[in-house]
């Protein structure tokens, strides 16, 4: 595994930070402290505050998307392996960046709007791939229908902030999971075989 770029950790520190703190609430003296650089060689690697917001919530978005459609091409047509694949992935993504969720969350407003069309228009495709997969599931679901069960199923899994504080996070992992999964109509894989 590579180490981080000085970037990717001016970003981990920031959604860390924006998460405890908010993103109004952290300085760029601050979170060039909390990286051992001063604030304004900060400047070095992002032009503002907003850019790094930006970049963190673009960067994630496109991710999410990447890693999906990877998803979805590995299970070779198969609707309920693909929903099974992308559960999972979200799954690990929430578990795995409980701060950015966060930040989504709590600062969107403070993104520019530039950036925030951009994160719609990757999130927007995100919900969609969801959405193709459930209706060749279930061929009588319409898309609205389709694209609201998506959005609820992030619902539950993005809840990971706010859950699994008293159980370990592969316990947490299995139930959202399973929960995901049966709210999606997808049998877990093991009742497949």
């Amino acid at each position: 595994m590579t180490e981080p770029s000085r970037r990717e950790q001016i970003l981990a520190t920031a959604a860390d930070l924006f998460a405890a703190r908010g993103f109004h609430g952290v300085s760029v003296a601050d979170l060039g402290a909390a990286c051992g650089i001063s604030g304004p060689a900060l400047y070095k690697h992002f032009a503002s505050k907003q850019a790094v917001l930006a970049e963190m919530l673009t960067s994630i978005s496109e991710r999410l998307l990447e890693v999906g459609r990877e998803r979805v091409a590995r299970a070779d047509g198969d609707p309920a392996a693909a929903l099974r694949g992308l559960v999972d992935w979200h799954v690990e993504f929430a578990l795995g960046h409980r701060p950015l969720i966060i930040v989504q969350d709590r600062d969107w407003e403070s993104l520019p709007e530039d950036a925030r069309e951009q994160v719609r228009r990757l999130q927007r495709a995100y919900v969609g791939l969801w959405a193709d997969q459930l209706r060749a599931l279930s061929p009588g679901l319409d898309r609205p229908s389709a694209r609201a069960a998506a959005q609820a199923a992030f619902g539950l899994l993005n809840s990971t902030p706010r859950a699994g504080h008293a159980i370990p996070d592969s316990a947490l992992r299995e139930l959202l999971s399973a929960m995901a999964l049966g709210a999606l109509g997808v049998a877990p894989a093991e009742l497949q075989r």
